[in-house]
């Protein structure tokens, strides 16, 4: 790990970051510490000793110390090189990224008068609707955003992408690899020494770009950045960092309501509660945190945690005890953070960190526990580059979310919290992102500043419904009570514009911009079924059992299938296990065979047709990871999305069935359905603006010459304004060349 790099915080305050995270080294060496972790899907946990790790930080940091001057020389040499090939009058591009903020829904607000900053730049700079990917998906578009690059060169075709050997869904953004050396303890073996994490994403991100220039960026949160890639300035992950189990996000309810054991809870767990009292009649609870596995533990159990609640005489106060330290509770109201210390085996613990919602307590006891984050104070695995940032925005400004999905939509989507649980909870996070974006503002007056914020995202997923009466996960639901939560939030949002404006000068660019639009999302497709009923895919039962992860498909007869919120994949041979399609012409006739078919499809209810348009992969995407795609990209009409138990492989009754869960807005549609937004403080091209151009514009802003592999163009004009996406660029120049993955 280079800690050097945590010193590059310009100005006044380099001393007294560094002199202060060398403190921090020494009295670690000195004072018992947990040893630092990865954690991974299928990797488990792996350990190094913190003495050492905490040894090597001093030493780093004394010879970064000594090296500063020199490295800071280097540095204003390569920045002034760079910008003197640029445009003079700008020191700092501010990206402000606003997870699905609507275009329309900005211009309907914007003209009743309710957004005065957007308006401003609407007015005084720029606004168009921002071109998107395919599909139009967080982890797609943010990963295009980044690089400048199209799917087929960096390689995030979806959230997720089969295994060819077992056909199971595996998250596209990061791969975990167990560490390969070992000890052997009787019947056991036990990894030693730190698995690899590689991501899923490959090309360059602009920042990655700009810090071969010597231009210092701060990037915090965006999507696809686990795990953070070295570059000169900070980085802080976004969207795919695990909780500390491993997973993307799992919650915990603590009940005794018999209604809550016949929930289906897909991504949180039920856990028993042992009630008691206190011997004056006032109820005590206690029940157990389950986190990662005992490192020594043959089954894999989880480390548990003990805590108990002191109920008050009132039922609506009470006393968590947990970590032998006790914190006032309120009945709907959420803790702060709470630090956990998960004991893993022979001195090793695990920190994270998690919040308490009280739900009831009479005449049922219920309790909310978010999933277990990582704890930024001392992070399990690397979230952050350097990786002492995370901890120092921490000891700065609290602790904070740090998994990736941080706003838990499952827990309200499957009735454990209500929305206002839900958006207290996310308004919290919000606060969070709020702090960090302008701690970043200061401490970075000249370079490069990303933002991005997932409320936008959240809330609408969740209350798009809110906006129409008649949509069907309305039904026995009051959508009156929070029909303005998207309108304030899209206020909110002005507010915090209105902020960030006031904390840039003139020589500041401001981009504010997001990855997509939202329109609602009504009408589920099961694409499997219909797959299944189309004679492209066979079973091994008489009927869909409705399990996912393709428990009913019989391979030896299946030619296609639908896996993650748009692909379709051939099942060809060799390429997957089973495979009984052969490639060349007998592969491409079936596409076109899908394709036209599936365009037909036709909702009798809603007399529509689902489908807009359906793409082979070589026409929409270039570059070396073409062959990654899923063969056939599915553009569905705004109102039809993926079915939920399709996305994992499942298959339903019913091909078309109406949308009745909570999250009732959504943007996996075709492009053309769901447009992002762009605006800018100053006058930019907007024609055909798409997400590939924001990279490119960053770079030209500062001074950085585009690179050849990208497929966007620069928005500002003149001779630096090239509109590469007219141009085939899949040669050996492209992100084959560029990758350099973060491990």
């Amino acid at each position: 790990m280079r800690v050097e790099k945590d010193l590059s915080f310009p100005g006044r305050h380099l001393r007294k970051v560094a002199l202060s995270f060398v403190a921090l080294c020494v009295l670690g060496t000195l004072t018992p510490a947990p040893a630092s972790a990865y954690v991974g899907p299928g990797a488990g946990f792996a350990f190094v000793s913190s003495f050492l790790a905490l040894f090597a930080v001093f030493i780093l940091v004394c010879v970064s110390l000594m090296t500063w001057p020199i490295r800071l020389a280097l540095r204003a040499w390569r920045r002034r090189k760079a910008q003197a090939r640029g445009r003079a009058d700008v020191r700092r591009v501010v990206v402000l990224g606003l997870d699905g903020l609507d275009p329309q829904l900005a211009r309907d607000f914007m003209d009743k008068g309710l957004l005065p900053h957007f308006r401003k730049l609407r007015e005084e700079g720029s606004f168009a609707e921002l071109g998107t990917t395919h599909p139009a998906e967080s982890p797609v578009a943010w990963s295009s955003f980044q690089t400048g690059c199209n799917p087929g060169k960096h390689r995030i075709f979806d959230f997720l992408t089969p295994n060819r050997g077992t056909y199971l869904p595996e998250l596209s953004s990061a791969r975990i690899l167990p560490s390969p050396r070992s000890i052997r303890l009787g019947a056991r073996r036990i990894a030693i020494g730190r698995p690899t994490i590689r991501s899923g994403r490959k090309s360059r991100s602009f920042w990655k770009v700009l810090s071969d220039h010597g231009i210092f960026s701060t990037v915090q949160r965006v999507p696809i950045t686990f795990p953070p890639e070295k570059i000169d300035g900070v980085l802080l992950s976004g969207m795919c960092v695990p909780d500390i189990v491993g997973s993307q996000g799992t919650y915990f309810l603590y009940s005794n309501d018999p209604l809550d054991r016949e929930r289906n809870l897909i991504s949180g767990r039920l856990l028993p509660v042992d009630l008691g009292d206190d011997g004056e009649g006032k109820l005590v609870v206690k029940a157990q945190l389950e986190g990662p596995g005992h490192r020594f533990a043959g089954d894999g159990a989880p480390v548990r945690v003990p805590f108990e609640i002191r109920v008050r005489g009132d039922g609506a106060h009470g006393d968590l005890i947990v970590g032998g330290r006790a914190h006032p509770m309120t009945l709907g109201e959420y803790t702060p953070w709470i630090s956990l210390g998960f004991k893993v085996g022979l001195g090793a613990r695990v920190r994270g960190i998690c919040r308490f919602y009280l739900i009831e307590t009479s005449p049922r006891f219920r309790l909310y526990v978010t999933p277990i984050h990582i704890d930024p104070y001392r992070p399990a695995l690397p979230i952050s580059h350097p990786f002492s940032y995370a901890p120092y925005l921490a000891r700065t400004q609290g602790a904070f979310a740090t998994l990736g999905v941080a706003e838990d939509t499952s827990a309200l989507n499957e009735g454990v919290i209500d929305e206002d649980a839900f958006l207290q909870q996310t308004y919290a996070i919000h606060r969070e992102r709020e702090r960090m974006l302008f701690d970043a503002l200061e401490k970075t007056p000249r370079g490069c500043v990303v933002c991005v914020f997932d409320i936008s995202d959240r809330v609408q997923h969740m209350f798009f419904r809110c906006l129409e009466e008649d949509h069907p996960a309305n039904r026995g639901r009051d959508a009156g009570k929070h029909r303005g939560v998207i309108q304030r939030m899209y206020e909110d949002l002005d507010d915090l514009l209105g902020r960030v404006m006031a904390e840039i000068d003139e020589r500041t660019v401001l981009l504010v911009m997001s990855d997509h639009g939202f329109k609602s999302f009504r009408r589920e497709v099961n694409l499997n079924t219909w797959l299944y009923r189309n004679g492209y895919m066979a079973l091994k039962t008489e009927k869909p059992s409705g399990k996912d992860m393709f428990q009913d498909v019989d391979w030896s007869k299946t030619r296609a299938y639908s896996l993650g919120f748009a692909g379709i994949y051939l099942n060809l041979v060799g390429r997957e296990k089973q495979g009984v399609v052969k490639g060349g012409e007998e592969a491409e006739a079936l596409k076109r065979e899908i394709a036209r078919n599936l365009q037909d499809l036709s909702d009798g209810k809603e007399k529509s047709k689902p489908v807009c348009r359906v793409y082979s992969a070589s026409e929409v995407y270039s570059g070396p990871y073409v062959s990654d795609a899923p063969d056939l990209i599915v553009g569905f009409r705004a109102g039809y999305r993926m079915a939920w138990n399709a996305v994992t492989g499942g298959l339903s009754d019913a091909v078309i069935e109406d949308n009745t869960r909570l999250w009732s807005g959504d943007h996996n549609f075709d492009p053309s359905q769901a447009p992002g937004a762009l605006f800018c403080n100053r006058k930019i091209l907007t024609e055909n603006a798409n997400i590939v151009d924001i990279a490119p514009t960053a770079l030209d802003l500062l001074g950085v010459d585009v690179p050849e592999y990208c497929d966007g163009r620069s928005l500002l004009g003149g001779e630096s304004a090239r509109d590469s996406r007219s141009k085939d660029r899949a040669t050996s120049r492209d992100a084959a060349a560029e990758e350099g993955e973060a491990e």
